[in-house]
């Protein structure tokens, strides 16, 4: 291959390899090496059949190294060596014998296999054209008041024998799985992370078994712009891009979005005792944020933390997500543990971060979802205050927790209750955001599944290999007398009504709802709260519980059709609580057994609400008063007069095993001047 190489100086951009008309263009970024190799190579497994200096006067724009090969196969694989200095006090820990990945790279060789990488061979950079038909999809831009978000992972969804697909475990097999998304009435799934992650980088194992457990979820990022290969039934080279460019293209043909999970707060190389895989060989001291001695700080609680605010960071995240919108059609983004993005080069809160500007007003992601987990493991908490700008939406934990609590019957947080319910004023309003800003959720990937809310109070992570010190300590659940699983009928009876409740409650509130792949059909992870490195049935979906638990599927798809018939239930402006001429009604009202005494201040565990539809101009539909029972008795609420003529409809009861699930409503009495709601249940009335 030699024989036919030559080189020319290159441009500084685009970073990465660039294919030109006349060979190909190698661009990356180093501030402070002294020296760059290329090693180019057409087998993996093998030494690079090609060698080449970058000279730091020809070869060198700035800090951009770059160069022109001439004279390259479509396809090779290639590494950079990269020397300079060795101070690690001062962040500098260059190592000219280590092979480094390219930030830019587009896919990463080494991992197509789950779980049997051969640590003796390192991962190399690959380089292949993709050329992909997209038949005309674009993404979808579906309005925040019109979503409903499903948190699945890709390996875990299909990966059971029970799912019943022909490549289980893969993005294929989520296609398998499309009609089933559409059925239930999801409008865009969330995956966790799809970014290239080495999953046998997990040093636990499981004290029963002495097995070595593995990274399942893969919040370790090595790369930013890879697909997982081994999420891939055709894994190798650009079979994963494509793979999961067929998935896109599918989902997107039911109407159905996709938005990433994205990791980043960090990276997998870890801390200082960590290998050196890219980031730490090229810029240690740019790409990360590290204290006066050059050790990481822990921002992540992963063991590093990227320099987010350095322009050469916020440059290559901004690349990533361009990529993966323009050239995957993503929908949108999930941005974990994304308070990371409010520190400055020393960790310390910076008042408008440059980052979540630039994010939010960039061109290309001007239709793009946004959604920040809000927090970091630093402690820097800003939910309701992370971004003043109306791009971006947040995960709102004060909803989860206050449902939690409220369903288990703790008394004493009706006013909080209300407010959660409404859309988290309190919150939102403040920031010019409205209801949809906020991201609902009960259950997420972190923490017991929503079975598992209801079946355990203590979590069970001992196979995790951290003694059980691992996962929130503190997750509002109860059991109904059993801890775990049962053949309990009354207990079984109890701990589904319950599903039901916090279903009603997640898609009936104001706000975008986020619920989590398997939840739907009563899925468990047997009380492990924190499954991550959990690559067996604790984490995948058991698909037989769809089966035997239809009647739980079916309550589900009825509700979500429920919120998508009914715009009243996913308004796109908070309450005003001003009577409208219309209809003699405030657009909500708050009451409890007794009419106009929500008693916020008291310690009830019941609350009642109405609102009106009719008078929402905007918005036209139906008046509901939506009654919440969770005391321990049985109790009476008092009903809201009607004009003559008018009567209220029971359109669903979570103390009936169907709820609405034969899609009829009840009308009641025309004189009822009360209804009895059984303990822990809710009922909704619609005016008729």
């Amino acid at each position: 291959m030699e024989s036919n190489i030559k080189t020319l100086p290159g441009s500084p951009l685009p970073l990465g390899v660039s294919k030109q008309a006349d060979g190909f263009n190698f661009a990356v970024f180093s501030q402070n090496a002294a020296t760059i190799k290329l090693c180019i190579g057409l087998f993996r497994d093998k030494s690079p059949d090609l060698e080449i200096f970058f000279d730091s006067r020809k070869n060198r724009t700035g800090d951009i190294w770059h160069i022109q090969v001439k004279g390259l196969p479509d396809r090779f694989y290639y590494v950079y060596k990269v020397t300079g200095p060795c101070q690690p006090d001062m962040g500098l820990i260059f190592d000219g014998g280590l092979e480094l990945l390219d930030p830019y790279t587009k896919t990463v060789c080494g991992l197509e296999e789950w779980s049997k990488r051969d640590s003796k061979v390192s991962t190399k950079n690959y380089y292949q054209e993709a050329e992909y038909d997209w038949e005309g999809d674009k993404p979808i831009n579906r309005p925040l008041s019109e979503t409903i978000i499903y948190e699945l992972h890709v390996r875990g969804f299909t990966k059971n024998d029970n799912s019943a697909v022909s490549n289980p475990g893969t993005f294929r097999g989520l296609m398998e799985k499309v009609g089933y998304l559409k059925e239930l009435g999801i409008t865009a799934v969330e995956l966790l992370p799809i970014h290239e992650f080495d999953e046998t980088d997990c040093k636990y194992t499981n004290p029963e078994t002495g097995e070595r457990l593995l990274d399942y979820w893969g919040y370790s990022s090595l790369n930013f712009f890879t697909v997982k290969s081994s999420y891939a039934s055709n894994n190798f080279g650009v079979g994963a891009q494509n793979e999961f460019r067929d998935m896109v293209k599918a989902l997107h043909k039911e109407g159905i979005e996709i938005i990433l999970d994205v990791v980043f707060n960090h990276t997998a190389e870890g801390g200082r005792d960590r290998k050196t895989i890219s980031f730490k060989g090229l810029e240690n001291s740019v790409y990360y944020i590290l204290d006066d001695a050059g050790d990481y700080r822990n921002f992540s609680g992963c063991g590093n933390t990227m320099n987010c605010n350095h322009p050469v960071v916020i440059k290559m995240i901004l690349d990533s997500l361009r990529y993966f919108v323009v050239e995957m059609h993503v929908d949108g983004f999930r941005f974990d543990l994304a308070s990371i993005f409010s520190r400055g080069k020393d960790g310390e809160v910076i008042f408008n971060p440059p980052i979540l500007e630039m994010i939010a007003k960039d061109p290309i992601l001007s239709k793009t979802k946004l959604i920040a987990e809000a927090w970091d493991a630093g402690g820097l908490y800003q939910v309701g205050s992370f971004h003043a700008s109306d791009r971006w939406a947040e995960w709102n934990d004060r909803f989860r927790d206050t449902i939690r609590r409220f369903c288990r019957g703790e008394a004493g947080i009706i006013s909080e209750l209300a407010t959660r319910i409404s859309g988290s004023e309190d919150l939102f309003k403040s920031s010019k955001r409205n209801p949809t800003h906020s991201i609902n959720f009960i259950t997420a990937h972190d923490g017991f599944a929503l079975m598992d809310l209801v079946s355990y109070e203590e979590r069970h992570n001992e196979q995790n290999g951290q003694g059980n010190t691992d996962g929130s300590g503190n997750n509002y659940s109860m059991n109904f007398g059993v801890e775990g699983e049962t053949s309990d009928g009354k207990v079984l009876a109890k701990r589904h009504k319950q599903v039901r409740n916090f279903a009603t409650l997640l898609m009936l509130s104001q706000g975008t709802p986020m619920m989590v792949s398997g939840d739907e059909f009563g899925n468990s992870h047997f009380g492990n709260n924190n499954p991550w490195c959990q690559d067996n049935e604790i984490s995948w979906l058991d698909w037989n519980l769809y089966r035997e638990n239809r009647e739980l599927f079916q309550f589900w798809r009825m509700l979500i059709r429920f919120r998508k018939t009914h715009p009243i239930f996913r308004r796109d402006s908070f309450f005003t609580g001003k009577i409208n001429p219309i209809s003699d009604l405030a657009d909500i009202s708050w009451h409890n057994q007794k009419l106009n005494q929500p008693d916020f201040d008291n310690s009830l565990r019941s609350l009642a609400f109405l609102i009106d539809g009719k008078g929402d101009q905007t918005r036209a539909d139906d008046t509901f008063y939506i009654v919440l029972n969770f005391n321990d008795t049985p109790s009476l609420f008092e009903l809201p007069l009607l004009k003559e003529g008018h009567r209220w409809q029971e359109v669903l009861c979570t103390a009936n095993p169907q709820g609405f699930i034969n899609n009829h409503m009840i009308p009641l009495d025309y004189q009822l001047e009360y209804i009895e709601l059984e303990e822990f249940s809710i009922k909704v009335l619609l005016e008729a």
